[in-house]
């Protein structure tokens, strides 16, 4: 076998590993409506720490590695051992490193249970079987391009995986030396894990402690292997055997520990056959003595592998980590735990009294500050270190200790990459260059105002002759509720069966092309489920019986389809997995393209059951995870192929485009999501899920490659119970125009209540307000061109935390929700507090600009402070950089439109 195989039979060998997750519990809690309102986080793993040993007769105390040819590895083995990884072109920084002396790869077997509510999830660690904590580095091996003779041994690969059928191939994009890091994982004492309040409490004894008892030991082969991907990136892989067992007496004295490791590493060079058994779990090579041990062995046997992996590495007491998807709680996650994982954000979030309700009527619906609609396992650093996840599982970012980092992974093996950057700029542009990037937007959705509206042809006419009265620059109309309404126990909703309601919208089509005479798109909305219509009168088809008939809907166990609960009825999923399920919904895309539709709302998709069977036999839980990407994935391939189709002055106009925006993603979501949306934000000021999150939540996807995002403006949810009402207040709505005047795109939802909340044509002053901000936002409509253009060639994004560019300010870093660049050229310092007519405003250290107060002209030119400023409603805090041609030219545009 040749040295070039190896990332090819890792990622086999990944792919395999990580099918399915054994000893998973599903509990289903959609149907109960008296909870806990505080319900505690879902019990979780305890952070693992364990002591690294090495096989200091085949391993130098200090030597270099080569990764590629421009990365290196330093194994160093004093206070312990470490790995310290450099770019050549900056050897004195480390870009990834592991702690002295300390286990940088643990595995375990621990039972896991998912309770599941309408889109929420809690995943939940359950008793924890057993856990291997230690480690041993046997071997680091340069793999050069050279050695074409190299054979697959049982000491360097898992023997059970030999059976696939490699074949021998010339890559040509391997970049060599890799290096291959082997040993051992094991454990030296019994581990009793018992549930206290919200976590697992490991109640046991160490090394260090004196005992006398026999034992059950465990230990596992393990395989890190480390291969340059590009002149940035490094891609790495982790690998686990399965467990052996044997039986041991522990040592009486306090240095036992050490003994036993010596003891081992005599073992390691017998090399004992049962070191490299991956034969099932019921032949271990002894009997066992004792009850209890009996039970153990029971417990391993219903595990095929280990179902938890950790990688452990080292971190800065002050080092600040921002992304992980779209946050919308916090920028710096340092001393918390981040799930990542596709869900609901829920009601609320923590934010009082609405979580309260929410918990209390439907369980876990109110959310928590990490639940997320499009998570992404990525991070980059204050100290500019980056890395990310390339599987699908469920993970866990564990940032409470100040001087690590612990990735504890659902699944037996790990794979991912390591970054390296010189700004967040070069690592946003590093990570979206593998990740994928979005295409350009089309010219029309950046123009002027997306008008959300309901309620059918005529009143959508009415609506619109009140902003022509108002001279309203206008990109499109969104109507979502183009399929018709419906009255249900909790109001009105959508008919889910993706068709024009004929009797709501009548003379659809003329509609559109009226509104197409003026330059104005039509958008509407769909997702990937379908509701039973048998009770609909006027419809065409009844697409969930289509569906069904198909099998192309999600399913049971049983073979039957999988109604999944949403608000007040039940709907089927498409199988996405499903060969023929894309080009079916294509179908009924290209249907509604056909009258005219130029654009979609491409909601949902992080709802998938954890417990469903899939045409793909994938294991439901990654597959949740990958959903939103395969959802955003068809709906791109049929703007591309639309596109593709046209011919003569339409194929060239570039104004003759489709667009789609969604709220669900993950990792790779940016490579095929064309514009995204914050979700449901709450109708309120509040910090956990109101105004102040939908800043945090686009600066935060922004850092993880969202480039194009923005929020409903006014929000959306609204609630009107008798003792706790959510209600868009004019001055709320009046604030959020003014927001998102400076985002990707400027558009309006009525909300879930349309006449609880207020609406932009409820009064002459909402009017004038969406009208003045819909032409502020058109004046920088040039720059916006640019900005698009450079998230489609680089992946920055349009709206940024001050961090990208001013990485050095320390305050900076500590800058959540307060204010934002556009670009690099305009600063934002938005007003987010109720009854406020001012704002701080601070100016950043690092590229000595001063800058321009867009209303009044005053130049601010004392940088690294705060300085209050006045902003009533209709004048934001908006500042250009002075000498800033960008800057002149929106001062420019907004004397054209009468705004200055």
């Amino acid at each position: 076998m040749n040295f070039e195989d190896l990332p090819t039979l890792f990622s086999s060998l990944f792919l395999q590993h990580n099918k399915t997750m054994t000893n998973l519990k599903v509990t289903k809690k959609h149907h109960i409506h008296l909870n806990n309102p505080f319900p505690s986080p879902p019990p979780s793993f305890p952070l693992l720490q364990g002591e690294l040993s090495a096989n200091y007769q085949a391993l130098s105390s200090y030597k270099f590695f080569s990764i590629g040819k421009d990365f290196q590895l330093l194994w160093r083995s004093d206070n312990g051992g470490s790995l310290s990884i450099y770019h050549l072109s900056d050897p004195t920084r480390s870009i990834w490193s592991t702690i002295s002396g300390q286990a940088f790869v643990s595995a375990a077997m621990v039972e896991t249970e998912v309770e599941e509510s309408r889109g929420s999830f809690a995943v939940k660690d359950g008793a924890v079987h057993l856990i291997c904590n230690h480690q041993t580095i046997d071997d680091i091996k340069e793999i050069n391009g050279c050695d074409h003779e190299f054979e697959v041994k049982e000491h360097h690969f898992p023997s059970g995986y030999l059976g696939l059928d490699l074949k021998n191939y010339e890559k040509e994009d391997a970049q060599f030396p890799m290096l291959l890091i082997s040993g051992r994982i094991f454990n030296t004492e019994k581990k009793r894990m018992m549930k206290k309040k919200n976590k697992l409490q490991e109640t046991s004894f160490n090394g260090d402690v004196k005992c006398n008892s026999k034992v059950l030991s465990a230990s596992a082969r393990y395989w890190v292997f480390f291969e340059q991907k590009s002149s940035s990136q490094i891609g790495f892989q982790v690998m686990l055997g399965q467990p052996s067992y044997e039986h041991r007496q522990i040592a009486h004295s306090r240095g036992g520990f050490n003994r036993l490791k010596f003891r081992l590493h005599r073992l390691r060079k017998r090399k004992f056959e049962w070191h490299w058994s991956l034969t099932k779990l019921k032949g271990f090579v002894r009997v066992p003595s004792s009850e209890k041990e009996v039970e153990v062995l029971r417990a391993a046997e219903e595990f095929e592998a280990f179902n938890r992996v950790c990688l452990t590495y080292s971190s800065e007491e002050k080092e600040r980590f921002f992304g992980f998807g779209e946050q919308f709680s916090h920028m710096d996650f340092k001393g918390k735990r981040v799930p990542i994982f596709v869900q609901e954000q829920g009601i609320g979030r923590g934010d009082q009294p609405i979580t309260f309700a929410a918990n209390l009527i439907s369980y876990r619906a109110g959310g928590d500050w990490s639940t997320t609609y499009a998570p992404s396992p990525f991070y980059m650093t204050s100290k500019m270190r980056s890395l990310y996840l390339e599987g699908y599982e469920y993970s866990i970012f564990d940032l409470t200790k100040n001087d690590r980092v612990q990735i504890q992974i659902h699944g037996n093996s790990v794979q991912g990459r390591i970054l390296h950057g010189n700004s967040p700029s070069e690592l946003i542009e590093r990570f979206t260059e593998t990740i994928g990037r979005p295409p350009e937007l089309p010219g029309w959705i950046i123009s002027g105002a997306v008008v959300g509206m309901q309620g059918g042809t005529n009143v959508v006419r009415k609506i619109w002759d009140e902003l022509k009265a108002h001279e309203v620059p206008i990109s499109a109309f969104w109507l979502q509720d183009w399929v018709g309404q419906r009255e249900t126990v909790i109001g009105s909703q959508l008919w889910w069966n993706w068709e024009v309601d004929a009797t709501r919208y009548s003379g659809w089509k003329q509609l559109i092309k009226d509104l197409g005479a003026r330059h104005i798109k039509v958008m509407t909305y769909c997702n990937p489920c379908l509701a039973p219509t048998d009770e609909k009168q006027n419809r065409r088809r009844n697409l969930y019986e289509e569906a069904k008939a198909l099998g192309i809907l999600i399913k049971k166990k049983n073979g039957e389809p999988y109604m999944v609960p949403n608000t007040a009825f039940d709907v089927g999923m498409l199988d996405l997995t499903h060969p023929n399920t894309s080009s079916w919904f294509k179908k009924i895309l290209q249907e509604m393209v056909n009258d005219g539709v130029r654009g979609w709302m491409a909601d949902f998709g992080e709802g998938l059951p954890v417990d469903a069977t899939l045409y793909s036999g994938e294991d439901p839980i990654t597959a949740h995870n990958r959903y939103p990407e395969i959802w955003a994935q068809i709906n791109r391939e049929f703007v591309d192929e639309w596109k593709s189709k046209l011919v003569g002055k339409e194929k060239e106009d570039p104004e003759e485009a489709l667009v789609f925006f969604m709220r669900a993603g993950f990792r790779n979501s940016p490579k095929w999501g064309m514009l995204f949306w914050e979700g449901d934000q709450m109708v309120s000021w509040q910090a956990n899920d109101g105004i102040k999150s939908a800043v945090t939540g686009l600066l935060s996807s922004g850092l993880s490659g969202y480039a194009f995002n923005h929020s409903d403006i006014g929000g959306y949810c609204a609630v009107n119970l008798p003792f706790i009402k959510y209600r868009r207040s004019e001055e709320l709505l009046l604030r959020w125009m003014e927001l998102n005047a400076f985002t990707t795109v400027f558009r309006t939802h009525e909300g879930n209540k349309p006449s609880c909340n207020s609406q932009f044509y409820s009064s002459d002053r909402t009017l004038s307000q969406f009208a003045r901000f819909a032409k502020v936002y058109s004046a920088w409509k040039f720059y916006r061109i640019q900005l698009v253009k450079e998230a489609a060639e680089r992946g920055l994004p349009v709206c940024r935390h001050l961090f990208v560019h001013y990485p050095e300010d320390e305050y900076v870093l500590t800058l959540g929700h307060q204010q934002f660049l556009v670009g690099s050229e305009i600063l934002v310092v938005p007003v987010l507090d109720k009854g406020k007519n001012n704002v701080n405003a601070y100016f950043p250290l690092g590229d000595n600009s001063s800058w321009q107060h867009i209303w009044t002209g005053e130049v601010y030119a004392k940088l690294g402070c705060e300085i209050k400023v006045d902003a009533p409603v209709g004048y934001p805090a908006v500042f250009i950089k002075v000498g800033s041609i960008v800057g002149e030219t929106f001062i420019r545009n907004l004397k054209m439109f009468n705004i200055l």
